[in-house]
Order: structure tokens, then sequence, then C-alpha cells
């Protein structure tokens, strides 16, 4: 499929529909692209639970959206539906920060005519916010790789990568390869490792399929091959995102990834940790406080892929009496962690530094009660 990055989305309002949010179905890529109408908020926080859609940064926009579809259901009904989607991925901060904004916005006001007109337009917002900031973090990580760039004498920086973090889990742009598809615009030569990211392979099947699609040179790896690459010296940078960050630094991201910073802090690979402002909790000192989401074990036990005939079709890999854990996410230390790419810049990965960095939500975020 062609896709119009400069102008791609993930969420959206339906053309001359403002009572239905559309997003893409992201369990049926890389093999089939299916646009998926959203009406009410139990609607949404299905897709958001069940994966249709995900990514902290979606994640976020979604929860704005949905509180928006609540309000035009039940104009008083504001409080339960942030409970009702706050509930479906517990460790993503952007969901949490976008219902907290909904509740903050629609605080006071009387008329349902009021309350639907504040929601939609702090939906809009945190969308419009996600992907500028998304842009912001690719300018300002694209000059790493530059500098890197310029250290190999031009010759391909090879950057790897877990889960995904590109455009899809944002409203557009992406976090994690958005540094890498900026210097590969800017004429830089690129090659990103992308982890197939078990169990539910977002690399494999979504960063992969984002790259491809934009033409930039890629090799999807296993899992376990990734300490392999960097100790033989086939990785220059790591970026990925993250779902959480605690304000020390340390961060919440897809299982798997604090094993890749380890290797890359013993293979003295950099490695960076790209996210939105949104990400960041400051009410939480270290990432020890961050909830870890367990999910349903059969992500563990079965694979989903093409069969032969074209069909999609689920796999049993385990045997049939063998139980599965599902961890979701795993929390990176700041200590393995070279720097933070954030829509502000590139800073430590420490308290000072983000507090530095972001001195106007450096409290903890308020707490807002609305009916």
């Amino acid at each position: 499929m062609n896709v119009d990055w400069d102008n791609f989305r993930t969420i959206w309002l339906k053309k001359g529909d403002q009572k239905t949010v559309q997003i893409i179905d992201q369990r049926s890529l890389p093999h089939q692209f299916v646009i998926e109408d959203i009406t009410t908020v139990d609607q949404m926080a299905v897709a958001i639970r069940d994966m249709h859609l995900r990514g902290a940064g979606l994640i976020g926009a979604a929860g704005g959206y949905g509180m928006y579809l609540a309000i035009i259901e039940d104009p008083d009904s504001a409080v339960k539906a942030a409970a009702k989607l706050n509930a479906t991925r517990p460790t993503a901060r952007p969901l949490f920060a976008a219902t907290e904004r909904q509740l903050a916005a629609l605080e006071g006001l009387q008329s349902a005519t009021e309350r639907r007109s504040a929601a939609l337009d702090v939906a809009e917002l945190i969308a419009n916010e996600d992907a500028d900031h998304c842009r912001l973090i690719g300018e300002h990580g694209a000059q790493l790789i530059k500098e890197l760039s310029e250290k190999k004498g031009g010759e391909t920086v090879n950057i790897a990568t877990h889960c995904n973090a590109g455009p899809l889990a944002f409203v557009a742009n992406g976090t994690a390869t958005s540094p890498g598809i900026q210097a590969h615009r800017d004429g830089i030569r690129v090659h990103f490792l992308v982890d197939e990211t078990r169990p539910r392979n977002q690399g494999a099947s979504l960063t992969a399929w984002e790259l491809d699609s934009m033409g930039i040179p890629h090799h999807v790896i296993v899992d376990g091959a990734s300490g392999h690459t960097m100790q033989t010296g086939q990785v220059d940078i790591v970026m990925v995102g993250a779902d959480r960050v605690a304000r020390n630094g340390d961060f919440a991201n897809k299982i798997g990834t604090y094993m890749k910073f380890v290797a890359a802090a013993d293979s003295h690979v950099p490695a960076f940790c790209n996210f939105p402002s949104s990400t960041v909790d400051w009410s939480i000192p270290t990432g020890a406080a961050i909830p870890i989401e367990e999910r349903n074990p059969d992500e563990v036990r079965y694979i989903q892929g093409l069969a032969r005939d074209g069909r999609p079709t689920d796999v049993l890999l385990t045997p049939q009496g063998s139980p599965a854990k599902n961890w979701a996410f795993d929390v990176t230390p700041a200590r393995l962690v070279t720097g933070l790419v954030t829509e502000r810049g590139v800073c430590k990965a420490s308290e000072d530094a983000l507090r530095g960095m972001f001195p106007e939500k450096a409290s903890p975020s308020r707490r807002v009660s609305t009916r």
C-alpha cells in the first residue's frame, strides 16, 4: 500500500460525521489495511484494551477522543468514562494525561453543548500536539544520527530499535524511528535493525511495514540476536520509545527493552529513549512505581500470520497444557540510558535534567474531579 506519510494519521474524525472516530485497526497489519469506525466510549475502550490501536501516544489520543464520545452519549459521564478508559492499559501514561486533561477542561461547564465542544477541542489538541511533538523529536534525534554519520565518514548509521514506536504508535511521525526517518529524508544513509518483538511481534509486523513502505533499509531480527549485533559492532545507536517515564529518567517500554539496554551498555553502544512530555509521570520518583500490565497468556502461546493460502490464522506454539506468563513491559533504569530525546531537545536521564527541560511540569499532576 502507498502511504502519504507527510499527511498520515492513525486516528481522526470521520469526514462529515463528528460523532464517529476512525482508526487503523493495527491487528490486520501488515497484510491488510483496515479502517475501523468507533462511535462509543465502550468501543474505544475495547479498541485500546484489545490493541486495535497501540502505542503510548496513540493510546493517549484515543483516550482524548474516547472522552469526547462519552460526552456525546451522556454529558455527565466524564468521571465514569475516564475510569473506564484508564483501566484499559495501566502502564501508558499518555492515556491518564489525556483523561486528566479532559476532566480539567470540563470542570465547571454546565450545558451539554459547552461540554461537547470543550471535549472535542481538547481531543483535537491532544492529537495535534502528539503529532507535532513527535515531529520535533525526529528533528532533535536526527542530529545525533548526523553526528554519527560524520564520524563514520558518511557511511551508513545502523540504528537498533525494539517494538514499534513509529508513526503507527502515535498520531503521526513516531518517536523511536522518527530520528532515523528524518535523517533518511535529509540524505543520511541509515539502516534499521528491527527486533521482531515477541509476543505480539510489533517490530516484525508494524515497524518493518512502516520502513518498507518508506523505502528505508532495514532487517528484521529475532529478539535474541540483539545482543549479538551490538557485541559484533553492527549497531551504532539504539533508539526506543516509552510508555511511562519516572521523573528520575527510569522508563517502562515493551518487554525486552531492559535487556537491550544492558547489552548496549556492555557493548558501549549509545542508547536513547525518545518520548513526548505527555509520557512523563511527575508523580513517581523512580521506575519501581510504574505499574506493569500483565496481558492474556495466549499472546505468548499463539502467533498470528498468513497461511500459505493467504488466510489469516493463529498458530499454537506451545504444548496445549503449558501455561504462559505475559508481562507487557519492563523498566530500564536511568543509569543504562545515554540520553532522553524529547520535543524540547536531548538531555541526560536524570531528574535534574528532566526538570530543567520541563520546568513548568516538574510538580505532580493535579487530580481533577468533575461530574
